[in-house]
């Protein structure tokens, strides 16, 4: 669900995610707690994931192996011991510059923020028909009738603050399983007081109707009311993706989307090159509309690990039956390719390979690797799957490509529909955490399949908040009938325009035309990110 309402820099971006795993949305958080200095609130549900400070007492308070009731075991820089997150449990994280206590330049005033948090929940729980909620004198949190006998906690609160900026936050029970919290640890060290929830105080309400209270207290408390809400769709009928559409697959397609193709001596040239070595390009297997142009450059994006991919989504003319075995001498021929074809830029793409337990990442680390060392001087850029957001990542950003680009290919709300198979918070994390390595991250996503200007505005916040530096943005094309129509052709005028508001934010390159897909330009947008010492980044 999103919200209509218009972005300004002083806005809360609030971000409904779903259901995130721990870890890839400490990667979210983490690169927009230093890369930005936007104020966001990220609002999600984890799967059930024990956490602990440095302070922890894992020996007294951890009363379980994670492992046998189906939970992960972190430790985070944040204050308190051991506590648990879960389906049921609303998980908020305010990622906020805060002002100095005494004066510019002076650091913030901690005990104040945690009290703000404090009373965000209070005044959450109060809307929602709770009174008796409120601190209780020497424990953290937010409890239930803190001045009774009996006191129960509903919520864990951890934050961490330096340099003025905030992240972590916290955990509100709604219809949480208590059993993680009374059975398998002792929450946050207290064990002489119990945990509740909404649900076991009879507060029968959704997780929305909490995020939508959350939200819009936190913005008046924060940011004066001003909030740029954007959600990934909260259900199927949620996501109305090209709703009212009247463009159909043979309406003829306005000038601007109407390619000029001219298969000339060096299109046949780079294409002989290709069918010789026999490597598969993503500019024929997708269709795309710039094949021409790019290969009369004598340029072309390369796609490994085959041609057939594990995931079905429903803008993509990729085969989908069941992959066969990677070809382990494809990373010597796709180098030869390369050295052929006399490339500065090279491009690698992948098919999606969930068969494979490291998603491919060792295979394309090898390609990258057989390039240069048969070609030193070509800039290496890879155009990756998320690999379910595994450590598997890792194997790739050791090779440290020159360019790590992962597309995010819609807006939040319509991921669902869009790439069933994939996630908005898990391609944040994946830019994040490549990000977090070092490397030159870059992000791409399609015009015409039902978003909002405020849609897409925020998207690009989101990217910018990450450290993402190139984004491309094209227009949808449908394959075929099968494949979800397009809602309506964004003009030119829109593409310029977006391109200014994404590097206003920081965004170093953004290329933005009705026929710019992931790798147009590639070369052109890579040296445009003037601080990207390429050779150092290998060093």
């Amino acid at each position: 669900m999103s919200r209509e309402n218009t972005y300004s820099a002083t806005s809360l971006n609030v971000r409904w995610l779903g259901r995130v795993p721990y870890r890839e949305a400490l990667a979210v958080q983490t690169a927009m707690f230093s890369q930005s200095l936007n104020q966001h609130l990220l609002l999600l549900e984890h799967p059930h994931v024990f956490t602990y400070g440095p302070s922890a007492d894992l020996v007294s308070n951890l009363k379980c192996d994670p492992k046998k009731v189906g939970a992960e075991l972190v430790k985070v820089n944040r204050g308190g011991d051991i506590t648990y997150h879960g389906p049921g449990q609303l998980i908020a994280y305010p990622i906020l510059s805060l002002q100095a206590k005494h004066g510019v330049g002076g650091p913030a005033d901690m005990q104040a923020y945690v009290c703000s948090v404090e009373q965000l929940v209070i005044d959450t729980l109060a809307e929602l028909g709770v009174k008796n909620a409120g601190r209780f004198a020497g424990y953290p949190g937010v409890w239930i009738d803190p001045e009774s006998k009996s006191p129960q906690k509903i919520c864990a609160i951890g934050v961490r603050v330096s340099r003025g900026r905030t992240m972590h936050g916290f955990a509100l029970n709604i219809s949480t399983d208590l059993s993680y919290m009374r059975e398998h640890i002792i929450p946050c060290g207290i064990a002489e007081y119990p945990v509740t929830s909404l649900a076991e105080l009879g507060v029968t309400v959704t997780m929305q109707q909490v995020a939508d209270v959350v939200a819009n207290l936190a913005a008046k408390q924060w940011t004066n009311g001003l909030v740029s809400r954007h959600d990934v769709s909260w259900s199927a009928q949620n996501e109305n993706v090209n709703a009212g559409s009247n463009v159909q697959l043979t309406d003829r397609k306005p000038e601007w989307l109407r390619p000029h193709v001219n298969h000339g001596a060096e299109v046949l040239a780079t294409k002989k090159t290709l069918r010789d070595l026999n490597l598969v390009t993503v500019c024929e297997e997708a269709g795309c509309p710039n094949l021409s142009e790019c290969w009369a450059d004598g340029t072309a994006t390369m796609m490994v690990l085959g041609e057939r991919c594990t995931r079905a989504c429903g803008f993509c003319l990729i085969d989908t039956r069941k992959p066969l075995a990677p070809d382990v001498d494809e990373p010597r021929r796709v180098a030869q390719a390369v050295l052929k074809m006399n490339l500065e830029h090279a491009v690698l793409t992948m098919v999606a390979r969930d068969d494979l337990a490291d998603g491919g990442m060792a295979h394309v680390a090898k390609c990258v690797r057989e390039i240069r060392n048969i070609s030193s001087r070509t800039q290496v850029e890879t155009l990756i799957s998320d690999a379910k957001g595994t450590d598997a990542l890792e194997i790739l950003f050791a090779e440290r490509p020159d360019v790590l680009n992962h597309n995010i290919e819609t807006v939040a709300r319509l991921q669902r529909q869009v790439r069933p198979s994939a996630g908005y918070a898990r391609s944040l994390s994946v830019l994040a955490r490549a990000q977090s390595a070092g490397l030159t991250t870059k992000s791409g996503f399609m015009l015409g399949l039902g978003e909002t200007k405020q849609e897409v505005e925020a998207t690009l916040i989101d990217l910018a908040a990450v450290g993402v530096q190139i984004v491309t943005i094209g227009q949808y094309l449908r394959p075929s009938a099968e494949h979800l129509p397009v809602a309506r052709w964004a003009e030119p005028a829109e593409f310029a325009y977006y391109a200014e508001f994404g590097e206003q934010l920081g965004i170093k390159h953004v290329e933005a035309s009705p026929l710019t897909r992931s790798s147009y330009h590639a070369k052109h947008a890579a040296a445009q990110v003037s601080s990207v010492q390429f050779v150092s980044l290998r060093s």
